[in-house]
């Protein structure tokens, strides 16, 4: 358990936290703001391809062994980054702080669900709750403060040293195992669509943000690896014994599940990187990491909850109510801007409580559908989409934002309706791919699901539940 904190917290911490440290980061190490848009961009590029990579190597390889392999990577980039003296150095440093920390995901967190006994999975869900949605939370309070300092190494060197924990952790709680599936192919055209889509749109989005400009430098390399990317699910889709298990996926209730994840992950992270870049002129560093507060202390309640109710047939209406809240949260910011006050507050909370309370439980929606012996490909494809939904989706926003309107308000609000929006169809259509299998609302069945191996619950198929015409 702490190995996977250890490991996940960092990197999610600073995807967030560097938004704000812009400054002290240009002005030590000579690197352009344009520059380091891009390089934050690639970075999140690198963490969503590198989920396929893990998903991969884990069909062939010890996985704890490349786990370890990861740690000690991951502490060096860490290291090198926290000591960059160049702009160089750092660019490839935190890059790669992005694809190891997606190799460490998927090789760390399905052993923590499956190897605990089912009575402790609640515990298992809690804290992978905590993990990545109160690190993401809690990122802009810590960026703010250390932008306060006029600093930036002291937070990656903190990275550093979790990061040097997480290996302690690897080497201590070593057990070896064997690779999942030594025969099985390759797949070397999902690994190639994959590195050469995220690479194009995750840069083409860095670009777009970075000169504010609707550039063929811009467009072209994003729009080729949106394409690229969802090509790639189609392939995956169509071939009988696939890397990611897309077609396994294409019934009700993981579906639902997926599509609440996507939309959910992409209004709240988009309306983070938008207000974000509001309070960047209009409020002190000090008073940006007070309004984000309560997201961090959302996302807490929220583990607990999740954790609560994980063996309760609520997980579904739990994942709904959390996109309700993200609707709610967008709305309640467009009535609040531009004031800089308890508001902004209030809805930077209600914003952690919707995304923790969607995110997670959807993306176990889908994880319980299928075997136990396919979660580790099933987190990989999710997290694949769900970093190409959300971190493409919010450079969009914030150029969209500069250009919509007549002042940076405005166009703020313009995109924060966007974002309202992308919220209300994951709660419409995540609701009704659920309704159209008419599944029934059932606790899982964890010792069925951990012990036989079997989905934890029934997922009829998509659009079962219309009426057939007679023959």
């Amino acid at each position: 358990m702490a190995l996977v904190v250890c490991s996940l917290v960092p990197y999610l911490i600073l995807t967030v936290a560097v938004l704000s440290l812009g400054e002290p980061i240009s002005t030590s190490l000579g690197i352009s703001r344009a520059a380091l848009q891009v390089t934050v961009s690639l970075s999140a590029g690198a963490y969503a391809v590198g989920t396929l990579l893990a998903a991969q190597f884990a069909m062939h390889f010890p996985p704890r062994r490349m786990l370890v392999g990861y740690e000690v990577c991951f502490f060096v980039a860490s290291v090198v980054a926290a000591g960059a003296t160049n702009a160089t150095v750092f660019i490839a440093a935190f890059i790669a702080q992005g694809l190891l920390t997606s190799l460490m995901l998927i090789a760390a967190v399905p052993p923590l669900v499956t190897s605990w006994p089912a009575a402790r999975m609640p515990i298992s869900a809690g804290i992978l709750n905590l993990c990545i949605f109160g690190a993401v939370s809690v990122g802009p309070t810590i960026g703010a403060l250390q932008a306060a300092a006029g600093s930036w190494r002291l937070l990656f060197w903190s990275v550093a040293a979790v990061a040097g924990l997480a290996l302690l952790f690897s080497v201590l709680t070593f057990r070896d195992t064997p690779p999942q599936d030594p025969s099985a192919p390759w797949d070397i055209v999902a690994l190639a669509l994959g590195v050469t889509g995220c690479g194009a749109a995750f840069y083409g989005a860095g670009r777009l943000v970075a000169g504010m400009s609707a550039d063929v430098a811009s467009l072209v390399p994003l729009i080729a690896g949106v394409a690229l990317i969802t090509f790639l699910v189609v392939y995956e889709y169509r071939l009988a014994n696939p890397l990611v298990p897309v077609k396994a996926l294409a019934t009700s209730v993981p579906l639902a599940g997926i599509f609440a994840a996507l939309t959910a992950s992409a209004a709240a992270i988009g309306a983070t990187e938008l207000l974000l870049t509001v309070l960047r002129t209009a409020s002190t560093p000090v008073t940006t990491a007070l309004i984000f507060l309560p997201e961090f202390v959302a996302a807490i309640a929220v583990a607990g909850l999740f954790a609560a109710l994980f063996r309760t047939r609520f997980t579904p209406l739990l994942t709904a109510a959390g996109l309700l809240m993200v609707v709610a949260s967008a709305a309640l910011l467009v009535v609040a801007l531009p004031a800089i006050g308890p508001a902004l507050a209030a809805a930077t909370g209600l914003l952690g409580l919707g995304v923790a309370a969607a995110v997670s439980p959807a993306l176990f929606l889908a994880g319980l559908s299928l075997r136990a012996n396919m979660l580790q490909r099933v987190f990989a494809l999710i997290e694949l989409l769900r970093a190409v939904t959300a971190f493409l989706t919010a450079p969009i926003l914030v150029f969209l934002a500069a250009t919509l309107g007549s002042d940076q308000i405005s166009g703020t609000r313009a995109a924060l309706w966007i974002c309202l929006a992308i919220a209300a169809v994951g709660l419409a259509g995540a609701t009704a791919l659920y309704l159209s299998g008419r599944p029934r609302l059932e606790a899982p069945d964890l010792e069925r699901w951990q012990g036989r191996g079997e989905p934890a619950w029934e997922s009829p198929p998509l659009l079962s539940a219309l009426p057939r015409k007679r023959r």
